[in-house]
């Protein structure tokens, strides 16, 4: 059966070793690597939409993520370690649950990071777009929006894109490097909005707490909605692992870029939604019912005309300190997302470009995609055709929910790759884990039911663009990667 045609984990090692990435980054550069791709849109941008979905109680929210979040990364840790390869969530699958499924979860991270970069790209391009009006030299309104979402050609979301691309394609250990400084400037800006925002904290402010309760499934709405939202913020900690052939001694650093990045996230965010929620308040627009006004709706854009809420800002942060009288620090918390958003684009573009390369050289996708450049090492032709097509989406596609379809590629990845640990555990016991999961038959099943928890809050657009690109996929599969797959040659 499709289902059982499993790749053991031996010759997964084999496969990589004939076609190999060069090692170059250590536990430091895959900390900052990670730091890089999670701190980014979604404290910077997603803060306004989790504040409407859940008033105060967006803290909450960010909790909740966070732990889903440390629950799979413990799962990520250990076969991330046991089998440090490209590829991430998709290669472990391959190795336990069989080529049907991994080809499955491959593809829904293709959809993750695919989607995941074209957004932050919208959004670096929104805030440029403000900072050249503020300075009188905005671009004419066609260039400034995409066609779908009444404009014409996003061009600065195009052009940060294909700017990305390169840097890329030149290199990985060059690409971390500007990523460290851009991580700095991030880490610079959320301290300085800290340390102001804080101090000016109103209990008040969080009253009342829950504005849209705990959330509704079919809306997406309440805590658990915002959960579901702002899970984005967080996915970046799982593209460590798409790194783990470029890594010097994975079996130590993973583990450690894993961890060490969401747990230094995790509290900064958690700090930066006290401060805004506290000191400005973050009470959602409601509607005629009483409820949250669904975030990206007329209706919302209606309620939010002329207002100066928290939750109506394009710029959330920058917008606290202006309320808070630090207008000259708002501007440079602005400068900061400007500078720092493409370092997220750079790791969402990195995981898609690794998994997709891991899928051509399993045979799965065509063989050109997995040829990486003789002076650069870098898969140069997945990269570049990564980059284009992110690059065209941004400049055409509204944000929109696509955040939340992001997520749904994510949440199932995270789920298979708890299952596939327990599934190892029984199955190969007696194989080395450099990192074990603690107390695996409790977190990994703790994992599974938080991912599902999230996916079902997600909104109802995320669910049905997730099926209608799975099915997709499938067809794919059936058409091409079930008879050209390395593993179903090898077997006939």
């Amino acid at each position: 059966m499709i289902f059982w045609r499993v790749k053991p984990l031996n010759q997964i090692l084999e496969t990589a070793e004939k076609k190999s990435l060069k090692r170059q980054l250590g536990a430091l550069q895959l900390t900052l690597l990670g730091i890089g791709a999670v701190i980014g849109t979604g404290i910077f941008v997603l803060t306004a939409e989790a504040g409407q979905k859940a008033g105060p109680g967006m803290m909450l929210a960010f909790v909740i993520a966070a732990i889903v979040c440390a629950l799979a990364a413990l799962a990520y840790a250990e076969l991330a370690a046991m089998v440090p390869v490209s590829g991430s969530a998709y290669t472990y699958t391959y190795g336990v649950l069989g080529e049907l499924i991994a080809w499955i979860v491959g593809w829904a991270l293709g959809l993750e990071y695919g989607i995941g970069a074209a957004v932050v790209c919208v959004g670096w391009s929104g805030y440029m777009n403000g900072l050249l009006r503020a300075n009188d030299i905005a671009l004419p309104e066609f260039l400034r929006t995409g066609y779908f979402a009444g404009g014409g050609f996003d061009l600065l979301a195009f052009l940060i894109g294909l700017a990305v691309t390169v840097l890329l394609v030149i290199g990985t250990s060059k690409s971390a490097r500007v990523n460290a400084v851009l991580v700095a400037v991030k880490i610079v800006a959320l301290t300085v909005f800290i340390f102001l925002a804080i101090p000016a904290v109103k209990s008040s402010n969080f009253e009342p707490f829950l504005p849209g309760g705990w959330g509704n499934p079919l809306g997406g709405a309440g805590v658990l909605g915002a959960a579901a939202s702002i899970f984005f913020a967080y996915v970046g900690f799982d593209a460590v692992s798409t790194a783990a052939e470029e890594t010097k001694n994975p079996n130590r650093n993973i583990p450690i870029g894993l961890i060490g990045s969401l747990t230094v996230c995790t509290i900064f965010y958690l700090l930066v939604g006290y401060g805004a929620a506290g000191s400005v308040g973050a009470q959602p627009m409601l509607g005629a019912n009483g409820l949250p006004l669904d975030p990206g709706t007329p209706a919302m854009a209606a309620a939010c005309a002329g207002s100066e809420a928290l939750v109506c800002s394009k710029e959330p942060l920058a917008h606290v300190m202006r309320l808070l009288g630090h207008n000259r620090i708002g501007d440079w918390i602005g400068i900061a997302a400007i500078l720092a958003l493409p370092s997220v684009i750079l790791m969402m573009m990195f995981g898609q470009t690794r998994i997709f390369f891991t899928m051509s050289r399993d045979g799965l996708l065509p063989d050109a995609l997995s040829k990486v450049h003789s002076r650069f090492h870098t898969p140069h032709v997945i990269t570049i055709l990564t980059g284009v097509v992110v690059s065209i989406c941004a400049a055409l596609f509204p944000v929109g929910k696509l955040a939340d379809t992001s997520n749904s590629g994510t949440l199932l990845a995270f789920a298979m790759v708890s299952i596939g640990v327990l599934i190892l555990r029984k199955q190969q016991p007696e194989r080395a884990r450099p990192f074990r999961t603690p107390f695996a038959w409790i977190v990994c099943p703790l994992a599974v039911a938080g991912c599902l928890l999230l996916f079902i809050n997600l909104s109802m657009t995320a669910k049905i663009v997730f099926v209608t690109w799975a099915a997709i996929g499938l067809v794919l599969y059936s058409a091409y990667g079930y008879r050209r797959s390395q593993l179903a040659n090898q077997n006939a």
